[in-house]
């Protein structure tokens, strides 16, 4: 949620950061509804201080002896005008508040502006990737050795669903449980078992309603989760935390689930983009002057995964046109896959600054004081299971169809060292 006191006292600026995003301005728009609603507060005050005056006159002219029937014929004008203009105040508020929870975060000054992904900015590559002759795609591999079954998956839930099996079962069940053991025994995070279903104030707070409520599945009256980033955002929602414990830091390992409404046609094969996988996600709540570090913190976490894997990738800057609706600033980490011999998204992590707390009144307080600030919130994939473990099969695969396990895996699965039919 934007801050309306800065956007009066600046709306140049809260202009220009939307047309960063390719926007057009929006200050007038906002500015002319919140003048609205302010001189409805104002007029509803002064008639109720004048119906609680009026009153006061009534009781005195008539112990008086006096006429009151002028004021009487007032207060009767006031009863029934106050409704009128208490809808109205209440009306201009709700279109304010929706019209402010649909514009999305304003980009930090350093991120390259551009209308979509080709306008991202590479920062860094890790590692060489490795010359496969006719390297296989993950659902080649996987078919192959019959560990991976998607028309089983289609005849139970249909399209944008997997089976894995035997070694590869047992291998995202690895994957996962590595990535946890980084982050916690490592990194500092705090493992969580959190919710897989919330409430619709859950995800207003971290952004994804009201905007992209297509994007998600709702059952009665919650929402599957479609990232873990929602539950551990919101442990701090509607909450006053003391300055001096932060940063915190949450680390869970969820199913996610996503509609993938506008993913028609997109990688209709394998599993890049499905409707259910799992996730380890990082977030963490840190004091405003903290973020900035935190962030390039995070992405070194996510970054450590992919290195003790042995896993080409580079890190990517979002430009303004390809950020998130929270973000702040993003950065991406993009996986080598050779069989696609391109390098595609394995993680995202984002600053989302007073954005996300703002919208869940999420708050700190330095010790002794009486004045509080939003927090910071940033979060993180730590990183995609799914497609870790299609990462692997790709750059792992043997001419024989088998795939190596990475050194770092063996001792989640027994020691195993290659996954065969």
């Amino acid at each position: 949620m934007h801050d309306l006191r800065a956007i009066r006292e600046n709306p140049e600026s809260f202009d220009r950061g939307l047309a960063r995003r390719g926007l057009e301005p929006m200050s007038p728009t906002v500015l002319d509804l919140d003048s609205r609603r302010r001189a409805a507060q104002t007029q509803l005050q002064e008639m109720q201080a004048r119906r609680n005056e009026a009153a006061k006159e009534i009781g005195l002219a008539k112990r008086e002896g006096r006429d009151a029937q002028p004021l009487m014929d007032e207060m009767a004008q006031l009863k029934e005008r106050l409704p009128q203009v208490e809808e109205e105040e209440k009306a201009l508020g709700a279109e304010l508040d929706g019209l402010l929870a649909s514009i999305p975060n304003l980009p930090a000054d350093d991120v390259p502006e551009g209308p979509d992904e080709s306008a991202n900015v590479e920062i860094r590559r890790w590692g060489e990737p490795k010359a496969i002759a006719d390297a296989k795609q993950h659902f080649e591999l996987g078919e192959a050795l019959g560990l991976m079954d998607f028309e089983a998956a289609s005849r139970m839930s249909g399209a944008r669903f997997t089976v894995l099996k035997g070694g590869l079962a047992r291998l995202e069940r690895a994957l996962a449980d590595f990535m946890l053991d980084i982050h916690t025994g490592e990194h500092g995070y705090t493992e969580i078992a959190p919710p897989l279903m919330v409430r619709d104030n859950a995800l207003f707070g971290t952004g994804q309603l009201p905007k992209f409520e297509e994007d998600l599945f709702r059952t009665g009256d919650h929402y599957l989760i479609p990232t873990s980033e929602v539950p551990l955002t919101n442990l701090v929602n509607d909450q006053i935390v003391a300055t001096e414990e932060l940063p915190y830091r949450y680390t869970a390992l969820t199913p996610c689930f996503r509609a993938e409404a506008g993913s028609a046609g997109r990688d209709t094969r394998g599993m890049i983009r499905q409707h259910q996988f799992w996730k380890v996600e990082m977030v963490s709540v840190t004091a405003p002057d903290q973020s900035e570090a935190e962030h390039l913190r995070m992405t070194q976490c996510a970054e450590t995964i992919l290195q003790r894997l042995g896993l080409p990738y580079r890190v990517v800057t979002l430009c303004t046109g390809d950020m998130g609706f929270s973000a702040r600033k993003t950065y991406d980490i993009e996986v080598w896959l050779p069989g696609q011999n391109m390098y595609r998204e394995i993680s995202s992590c984002s600053n989302c600054g007073d954005f996300q707390a703002r919208r869940m009144k999420a708050r700190c307080r330095p010790k002794g004081e009486k004045q509080t600030q939003f927090v910071h919130t940033l979060n993180g994939s730590g990183v995609a299971v799914g497609r870790c473990l299609i990462a692997v099969l790709e750059n792992y695969q043997q001419p024989d169809g088998s795939i190596l396990v990475p050194e770092a895996l063996r001792p989640y699965m027994r020691g195993l060292e290659r996954i065969t039919t």
